[in-house]
Protein backbone atom coordinates (compact mmCIF):
# COMPACT_ATOMS: atom_id res chain seq x y z
CA UNK A 1 0.00 0.00 0.00
CA UNK A 2 1.23 3.60 -1.02
CA UNK A 3 1.70 5.49 1.86
CA UNK A 4 0.27 8.86 2.51
CA UNK A 5 2.76 11.75 2.23
CA UNK A 6 3.08 14.29 5.12
CA UNK A 7 2.47 17.78 3.97
CA UNK A 8 5.01 19.92 6.02
CA UNK A 9 2.20 22.72 5.90
CA UNK A 10 -0.01 20.12 7.66
CA UNK A 11 2.66 19.35 10.45
CA UNK A 12 3.18 23.55 10.78
CA UNK A 13 -0.13 24.51 11.26
CA UNK A 14 -0.63 21.48 14.25
CA UNK A 15 2.45 22.55 15.67
CA UNK A 16 0.97 26.57 15.44
CA UNK A 17 -2.07 25.43 17.03
CA UNK A 18 -0.38 23.83 20.24
CA UNK A 19 1.76 27.17 20.49
CA UNK A 20 -1.51 29.12 20.37
CA UNK A 21 -2.88 27.28 22.92
CA UNK A 22 0.01 27.20 24.81
CA UNK A 23 0.05 31.20 25.12
CA UNK A 24 -3.87 31.46 25.32
CA UNK A 25 -3.37 29.51 28.32
CA UNK A 26 -0.43 31.44 30.31
CA UNK A 27 -2.28 34.72 29.09
CA UNK A 28 -5.27 33.84 30.92
CA UNK A 29 -3.63 32.67 33.91
CA UNK A 30 -1.45 36.10 34.32
CA UNK A 31 -4.99 38.07 34.18
CA UNK A 32 -6.36 35.18 36.71
CA UNK A 33 -3.49 36.02 38.96
CA UNK A 34 -3.44 39.66 38.24
CA UNK A 35 -7.09 40.43 39.25
CA UNK A 36 -6.42 37.74 42.41
CA UNK A 37 -3.23 40.52 43.58
CA UNK A 38 -5.60 43.68 42.86
CA UNK A 39 -8.42 42.58 45.14
CA UNK A 40 -6.12 42.23 48.21
CA UNK A 41 -3.61 45.21 47.57
CA UNK A 42 -3.33 48.43 46.00
CA UNK A 43 0.61 48.64 46.33
CA UNK A 44 1.97 48.95 42.71
CA UNK A 45 5.57 48.12 44.69
CA UNK A 46 4.04 44.85 45.60
CA UNK A 47 2.10 44.34 42.52
CA UNK A 48 5.11 44.90 40.20
CA UNK A 49 7.22 42.73 42.36
CA UNK A 50 4.14 39.58 41.93
CA UNK A 51 3.98 39.90 38.86
CA UNK A 52 7.52 39.61 38.43
CA UNK A 53 7.72 36.39 39.71
CA UNK A 54 4.65 35.38 37.86
CA UNK A 55 6.13 36.02 34.76
CA UNK A 56 9.75 34.17 35.80
CA UNK A 57 7.35 31.31 36.77
CA UNK A 58 5.43 30.95 33.78
CA UNK A 59 8.47 31.76 31.72
CA UNK A 60 10.14 28.83 33.07
CA UNK A 61 7.05 27.00 32.54
CA UNK A 62 7.55 27.64 29.15
CA UNK A 63 10.90 26.99 28.88
CA UNK A 64 10.62 23.84 30.92
CA UNK A 65 7.70 22.64 27.76
CA UNK A 66 9.38 23.93 25.37
CA UNK A 67 12.57 21.67 26.21
CA UNK A 68 10.67 18.51 26.97
CA UNK A 69 8.46 19.14 23.54
CA UNK A 70 11.91 19.33 21.71
CA UNK A 71 13.53 16.56 23.78
CA UNK A 72 10.44 14.04 22.71
CA UNK A 73 9.69 15.65 19.17
CA UNK A 74 12.75 16.74 17.60
CA UNK A 75 16.17 15.93 19.45
CA UNK A 76 15.07 12.04 19.91
CA UNK A 77 13.94 11.13 16.60
CA UNK A 78 17.51 13.46 15.40
CA UNK A 79 19.20 11.87 17.11
CA UNK A 80 18.40 8.18 15.94
CA UNK A 81 18.80 9.73 12.76
CA UNK A 82 21.73 10.83 13.36
CA UNK A 83 22.71 7.37 14.80
CA UNK A 84 21.84 5.30 11.82
CA UNK A 85 23.73 7.40 9.32
CA UNK A 86 26.45 7.24 10.99
CA UNK A 87 26.34 3.38 10.78
CA UNK A 88 24.98 3.54 7.52
CA UNK A 89 28.63 5.42 6.96
CA UNK A 90 30.47 3.14 8.68
CA UNK A 91 29.56 0.44 6.18
CA UNK A 92 26.12 -1.22 8.54
CA UNK A 93 23.98 -1.41 5.94
CA UNK A 94 21.78 -3.91 8.27
CA UNK A 95 20.71 -0.72 10.42
CA UNK A 96 17.34 -0.05 10.27
CA UNK A 97 15.01 2.46 12.26
CA UNK A 98 12.09 1.23 14.07
CA UNK A 99 9.28 3.85 13.04
CA UNK A 100 6.31 4.02 15.81
CA UNK A 101 3.65 5.72 14.37
CA UNK A 102 1.14 4.28 12.19
CA UNK A 103 1.55 5.28 8.47
CA UNK A 104 -1.47 7.65 8.68
CA UNK A 105 0.23 9.72 11.11
CA UNK A 106 3.44 9.74 10.29
CA UNK A 107 5.35 13.05 9.96
CA UNK A 108 8.78 14.71 8.65
CA UNK A 109 11.01 12.34 10.73
CA UNK A 110 9.14 9.09 9.92
CA UNK A 111 8.93 9.96 6.18
CA UNK A 112 13.06 9.95 6.42
CA UNK A 113 13.80 7.23 8.65
CA UNK A 114 11.63 5.20 5.94
CA UNK A 115 13.60 6.70 3.50
CA UNK A 116 16.78 5.91 5.40
CA UNK A 117 15.81 2.42 6.07
CA UNK A 118 14.40 1.72 2.20
CA UNK A 119 18.55 3.17 1.01
CA UNK A 120 20.08 1.01 3.18
CA UNK A 121 17.85 -1.77 2.41
CA UNK A 122 19.59 -1.15 -1.06
CA UNK A 123 22.95 -0.90 -0.41
CA UNK A 124 23.02 -4.09 1.47
CA UNK A 125 21.64 -5.55 -1.95
CA UNK A 126 24.74 -2.93 -4.18
CA UNK A 127 27.43 -4.56 -1.37
CA UNK A 128 26.30 -8.25 -1.74
CA UNK A 129 26.44 -7.17 -5.63
CA UNK A 130 30.11 -6.01 -5.20
CA UNK A 131 31.02 -9.15 -2.99
CA UNK A 132 29.76 -11.14 -6.23
CA UNK A 133 31.26 -9.37 -8.40
CA UNK A 134 34.56 -9.25 -7.44
CA UNK A 135 33.86 -13.55 -6.31
CA UNK A 136 32.93 -14.11 -10.28
CA UNK A 137 35.26 -12.09 -11.88
CA UNK A 138 37.85 -13.27 -9.69
CA UNK A 139 36.55 -17.01 -10.79
CA UNK A 140 36.24 -16.10 -14.15
CA UNK A 141 39.59 -14.84 -14.87
CA UNK A 142 41.71 -17.35 -12.70
CA UNK A 143 40.72 -20.53 -14.90
CA UNK A 144 41.81 -19.06 -18.16
CA UNK A 145 44.83 -17.58 -16.55
CA UNK A 146 46.17 -21.21 -14.63
CA UNK A 147 45.19 -22.59 -18.23
CA UNK A 148 47.39 -20.16 -20.08
CA UNK A 149 49.74 -20.50 -17.63
CA UNK A 150 50.27 -24.34 -17.67
CA UNK A 151 50.30 -24.66 -21.57
CA UNK A 152 52.10 -21.88 -22.13
CA UNK A 153 54.69 -23.67 -19.98
CA UNK A 154 54.19 -26.92 -21.83
CA UNK A 155 54.60 -25.01 -25.24
CA UNK A 156 58.69 -24.67 -24.33
CA UNK A 157 58.94 -28.29 -24.50
CA UNK A 158 61.50 -28.15 -27.73
CA UNK A 159 60.36 -32.35 -28.10
CA UNK A 160 56.40 -31.74 -28.80
CA UNK A 161 55.47 -32.30 -32.48
CA UNK A 162 53.49 -29.85 -34.71
CA UNK A 163 50.28 -31.11 -33.90
CA UNK A 164 50.23 -30.64 -30.29
CA UNK A 165 52.05 -27.59 -30.30
CA UNK A 166 48.94 -26.27 -32.61
CA UNK A 167 46.37 -27.83 -30.57
CA UNK A 168 48.55 -26.45 -27.56
CA UNK A 169 48.13 -22.57 -29.04
CA UNK A 170 44.46 -23.46 -29.86
CA UNK A 171 43.64 -23.96 -25.95
CA UNK A 172 45.83 -20.60 -25.17
CA UNK A 173 43.63 -18.31 -27.94
CA UNK A 174 40.77 -19.90 -26.70
CA UNK A 175 41.41 -19.16 -22.89
CA UNK A 176 42.51 -15.77 -23.70
CA UNK A 177 39.77 -15.09 -25.88
CA UNK A 178 37.48 -16.07 -23.08
CA UNK A 179 39.60 -13.37 -21.19
CA UNK A 180 38.80 -11.23 -23.90
CA UNK A 181 35.07 -11.53 -24.05
CA UNK A 182 34.56 -11.69 -19.73
CA UNK A 183 36.54 -7.63 -19.81
CA UNK A 184 34.53 -6.59 -23.14
CA UNK A 185 31.19 -7.57 -21.81
CA UNK A 186 32.36 -5.35 -18.32
CA UNK A 187 32.86 -2.68 -19.86
CA UNK A 188 29.63 -2.81 -21.99
CA UNK A 189 27.54 -3.54 -19.31
CA UNK A 190 29.48 -0.56 -17.22
CA UNK A 191 28.73 2.07 -19.95
CA UNK A 192 25.47 1.06 -20.30
CA UNK A 193 24.68 1.62 -16.40
CA UNK A 194 26.42 4.78 -16.28
CA UNK A 195 25.16 5.59 -19.54
CA UNK A 196 27.95 6.71 -21.61
CA UNK A 197 27.20 4.40 -24.35
CA UNK A 198 24.31 6.61 -26.76
CA UNK A 199 22.50 4.65 -28.60
CA UNK A 200 22.15 5.37 -32.22
CA UNK A 201 19.22 5.42 -33.70
CA UNK A 202 18.39 4.33 -37.69
CA UNK A 203 16.37 2.70 -39.90
CA UNK A 204 17.43 -0.68 -40.80
CA UNK A 205 15.95 -3.70 -41.87
CA UNK A 206 15.55 -6.13 -39.06
CA UNK A 207 14.92 -8.87 -40.61
CA UNK A 208 18.61 -8.92 -42.73
CA UNK A 209 20.15 -8.11 -39.38
CA UNK A 210 18.71 -11.16 -37.33
CA UNK A 211 19.27 -12.94 -40.50
CA UNK A 212 22.71 -11.94 -40.57
CA UNK A 213 23.08 -12.78 -36.94
CA UNK A 214 21.66 -16.72 -37.21
CA UNK A 215 24.41 -17.29 -39.86
CA UNK A 216 26.99 -16.43 -37.90
CA UNK A 217 26.09 -19.19 -35.79
CA UNK A 218 25.92 -21.42 -38.89
CA UNK A 219 29.43 -23.73 -38.35
CA UNK A 220 28.57 -24.31 -34.06
CA UNK A 221 24.78 -25.62 -34.95
CA UNK A 222 26.21 -28.10 -37.50
CA UNK A 223 29.16 -28.99 -35.27
CA UNK A 224 25.64 -30.08 -32.55
CA UNK A 225 23.83 -31.21 -35.58
CA UNK A 226 21.29 -29.06 -33.99
CA UNK A 227 17.81 -28.37 -35.82
CA UNK A 228 16.94 -24.80 -37.10
CA UNK A 229 13.68 -23.20 -37.88
CA UNK A 230 13.44 -19.70 -38.40
CA UNK A 231 10.14 -17.66 -39.63
CA UNK A 232 10.59 -13.89 -39.80
CA UNK A 233 8.01 -10.97 -40.80
CA UNK A 234 9.56 -8.93 -43.40
CA UNK A 235 9.93 -5.59 -41.00
CA UNK A 236 12.48 -2.46 -40.68
CA UNK A 237 12.71 -0.70 -37.88
CA UNK A 238 14.49 2.81 -36.34
CA UNK A 239 15.86 1.51 -33.32
CA UNK A 240 19.89 0.87 -31.98
CA UNK A 241 21.01 -1.61 -34.59
CA UNK A 242 24.77 -1.96 -32.65
CA UNK A 243 23.03 -2.58 -29.51
CA UNK A 244 20.54 -5.21 -30.63
CA UNK A 245 23.03 -7.34 -32.01
CA UNK A 246 24.26 -7.66 -28.58
CA UNK A 247 20.37 -9.16 -27.83
CA UNK A 248 20.56 -11.49 -30.58
CA UNK A 249 24.59 -12.59 -30.54
CA UNK A 250 23.88 -13.67 -26.79
CA UNK A 251 20.40 -15.15 -27.01
CA UNK A 252 21.57 -17.44 -30.01
CA UNK A 253 24.66 -18.00 -28.05
CA UNK A 254 22.77 -19.14 -24.87
CA UNK A 255 20.53 -21.20 -27.18
CA UNK A 256 22.73 -23.24 -28.76
CA UNK A 257 25.36 -23.50 -25.40
CA UNK A 258 22.56 -25.08 -23.20
CA UNK A 259 21.09 -27.17 -26.47
CA UNK A 260 21.97 -31.31 -26.32
CA UNK A 261 23.28 -32.75 -29.43
CA UNK A 262 20.54 -33.04 -32.23
CA UNK A 263 18.33 -30.58 -30.49
CA UNK A 264 16.19 -28.37 -31.63
CA UNK A 265 16.41 -24.07 -31.81
CA UNK A 266 13.21 -21.91 -33.46
CA UNK A 267 13.77 -17.96 -33.58
CA UNK A 268 10.62 -16.30 -34.50
CA UNK A 269 10.08 -12.47 -35.77
CA UNK A 270 6.84 -11.18 -35.91
CA UNK A 271 5.18 -7.91 -36.77
CA UNK A 272 2.19 -6.53 -33.66
CA UNK A 273 1.18 -3.48 -35.45
CA UNK A 274 3.66 -1.08 -34.56
CA UNK A 275 5.83 -3.43 -31.68
CA UNK A 276 7.65 -6.60 -33.05
CA UNK A 277 8.44 -9.56 -31.02
CA UNK A 278 11.10 -11.50 -31.19
CA UNK A 279 10.96 -15.35 -29.69
CA UNK A 280 14.02 -17.61 -29.54
CA UNK A 281 13.04 -21.27 -28.75
CA UNK A 282 15.63 -23.80 -27.83
CA UNK A 283 15.37 -27.54 -25.93
CA UNK A 284 17.63 -27.23 -23.50
CA UNK A 285 18.29 -28.07 -20.02
CA UNK A 286 15.77 -25.18 -19.53
CA UNK A 287 15.04 -23.59 -15.53
CA UNK A 288 13.41 -23.49 -12.63
CA UNK A 289 11.25 -20.26 -12.22
CA UNK A 290 13.37 -19.51 -9.31
CA UNK A 291 16.33 -19.46 -11.40
CA UNK A 292 14.53 -17.70 -14.35
CA UNK A 293 13.98 -14.69 -11.96
CA UNK A 294 17.46 -14.14 -11.18
CA UNK A 295 18.60 -15.04 -14.62
CA UNK A 296 19.15 -11.16 -15.91
CA UNK A 297 21.58 -10.72 -12.27
CA UNK A 298 24.88 -9.73 -13.25
CA UNK A 299 26.90 -12.90 -12.86
CA UNK A 300 24.25 -14.53 -11.91
CA UNK A 301 24.80 -18.89 -12.98
CA UNK A 302 22.47 -21.77 -12.74
CA UNK A 303 25.43 -24.01 -13.28
CA UNK A 304 26.97 -23.17 -9.82
CA UNK A 305 29.82 -25.46 -10.70
CA UNK A 306 30.90 -23.69 -13.69
CA UNK A 307 31.09 -26.58 -16.21
CA UNK A 308 29.26 -24.63 -18.86
CA UNK A 309 31.60 -22.15 -19.90
CA UNK A 310 30.17 -18.21 -18.96
CA UNK A 311 30.69 -15.43 -17.22
CA UNK A 312 27.17 -14.81 -16.68
CA UNK A 313 26.84 -11.54 -18.22
CA UNK A 314 25.13 -11.75 -21.74
CA UNK A 315 21.97 -12.00 -19.91
CA UNK A 316 22.30 -9.21 -17.87
CA UNK A 317 23.56 -7.17 -20.84
CA UNK A 318 21.10 -8.14 -22.83
CA UNK A 319 18.47 -7.26 -19.89
CA UNK A 320 20.30 -3.85 -20.15
CA UNK A 321 20.16 -2.96 -23.54
CA UNK A 322 16.24 -3.64 -23.58
CA UNK A 323 15.61 -1.14 -21.10
CA UNK A 324 17.78 1.27 -22.30
CA UNK A 325 15.50 0.48 -26.04
CA UNK A 326 12.46 0.49 -23.58
CA UNK A 327 11.42 -2.83 -24.61
CA UNK A 328 10.63 -5.93 -22.47
CA UNK A 329 12.21 -9.12 -22.38
CA UNK A 330 10.74 -12.18 -20.21
CA UNK A 331 11.61 -16.00 -20.16
CA UNK A 332 9.14 -19.24 -19.41
CA UNK A 333 11.11 -22.84 -19.05
CA UNK A 334 11.12 -25.76 -18.15
CA UNK A 335 13.55 -28.38 -16.74
CA UNK A 336 14.80 -30.78 -19.30
CA UNK A 337 12.06 -29.10 -21.94
CA UNK A 338 14.08 -26.29 -22.90
CA UNK A 339 13.38 -22.56 -22.93
CA UNK A 340 11.95 -19.47 -24.52
CA UNK A 341 12.82 -16.18 -24.38
CA UNK A 342 10.69 -13.38 -25.84
CA UNK A 343 11.64 -9.92 -26.61
CA UNK A 344 9.37 -6.66 -27.33
CA UNK A 345 10.23 -3.94 -29.13
CA UNK A 346 7.86 -1.30 -28.37
CA UNK A 347 6.51 1.68 -31.16
CA UNK A 348 9.88 0.37 -33.76
CA UNK A 349 8.08 -0.15 -36.74
CA UNK A 350 9.39 1.82 -39.75
CA UNK A 351 7.69 2.69 -43.06
CA UNK A 352 8.99 4.68 -45.55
Amino acid sequence: MKKKKVSSVGVTWSGAIVFFILIAVIMQMAILVYDHIRERTDNITWIAVLILIEIVILSAFCTVFDWIRRKLMIESPTQKILNATEKIAEGDFSTRLKITHEYRKYNQYDLIMENLNKMAVELQKNEVLKTDFISNVSHEIKTPLAVIQNYATLLQDDTLDSETRNNYAKTLIAASKRITDLITNILKLNKLENQEIQEKHEAFNLTEALSESVVEFETLIEKKNLELNCDFDDVSVFSSKSLLEIVWNNLISNAIKFTPDNGKIEIFLKRIAKDVEITVVDTGCGMTSEVGAKIFEKFYQADTSHSTQGNGLGLALVKKVIDVLGGEISVQSEINKGSTFTILLKDVVYED
